[in-house]
């Protein structure tokens, strides 16, 4: 926890300069455009190689009419560089560690499994609470705090879920980068972290801020081993029970990088709106 009181200045000054950084890129206006090339050259061999072009008129009215009211999405990526090689660093650590180390304690029967998630997901209410109230969201702070007691109690240690499944509560997603986007800051330029994956600087502020309510930071407090073991842990159980998501990305996606660069910004942002 003292580490994170040193480097919180250096943070604010990153948070400050990205509203000044250039190099931003239209990716979502790029994906388009590839997209549309690649369905109007579908709708030519369907007409026919050496058609009129009227397949391609067709479709590009009909898709101009859909997006035309969307506006492109812009990600400033100034340090695409290094970004690349964590990515590249965080892809062999996934292939050549995550992944098999999650198949091997894919032993462990799924249902165990889905309740270790279910306790490190109830023990970071706090940070939902918090900035629930932040937002100003009472509702959805009163839900989690029922979420807590219901779940801690009846759920037993929160290794259970009968607030959703009983209660029909569900958990609403929030930390303290949404809460620094709901006040209208913007998500500044996109970055990858090693180990972390994927965030921009507003989010990684908004990390280290949700580490001083993490209850973790204080059960174990400056027993930095145990809570990287209990991370890792975490991190572990969660591969095993995801239905191989990122192999699909790398199989589909001409550019991972691009694409989850893309789709993680547009994902932050729908959140920061709901």
């Amino acid at each position: 926890m003292r580490n994170a009181f040193r480097i919180f200045p250096l943070l604010i000054a990153l948070l400050l300069l990205s509203s000044s950084v250039t190099g931003e890129v239209p990716l979502k206006k790029e994906g388009q455009e590839a997209f549309r090339s690649s369905v109007a050259d579908d709708r030519k061999d369907e007409a026919g190689q050496g058609g009129d072009g009227e397949a391609e008129d067709e479709f590009k009215d009909d898709f101009e009419d859909e997006f035309a009211e969307e506006e492109p999405l812009i990600i400033s990526d100034p340090f695409e560089p290094l970004n690349r090689a964590f990515f590249w660093f965080n892809d062999k650590l996934y292939f050549y560690l995550l992944k098999p180390v999650a198949r091997g304690f894919r032993v462990v029967p799924e249902p165990a499994r889905i309740s270790f998630s279910n306790f490190f997901s109830n023990l970071a209410t706090p940070i939902r609470f918090v900035n629930s109230l932040l937002q100003l969201k009472i509702k959805d702070a009163g839900n989690e705090f029922s979420r807590f007691v219901v779940n801690t109690t009846v759920g037993i240690g929160g290794l259970f879920d009968p607030g959703k499944k009983w209660a029909k509560v569900r958990k609403k997603e929030e930390d303290f980068g949404q809460t620094l986007g709901w006040y209208g800051v913007k998500p500044g330029f996109y970055i990858v972290l090693p180990l972390l994956g994927p965030s921009n600087s507003r989010d990684f502020l908004g990390q280290i801020a949700d580490g001083f309510i993490d209850p973790l930071n204080y059960i174990f407090d400056d027993r930095e081993l145990e809570i990287i073991a209990l991370k890792a842990f975490e991190a572990v159980n969660e591969i095993s029970i995801d239905k191989d998501t990122y192999e699909g990305i790398k199989r589909q996606a001409l550019d991972p990088y691009a694409f989850i660069k893309n789709a993680h910004t547009q994902r932050r942002e729908g959140m920061v709106k709901e």
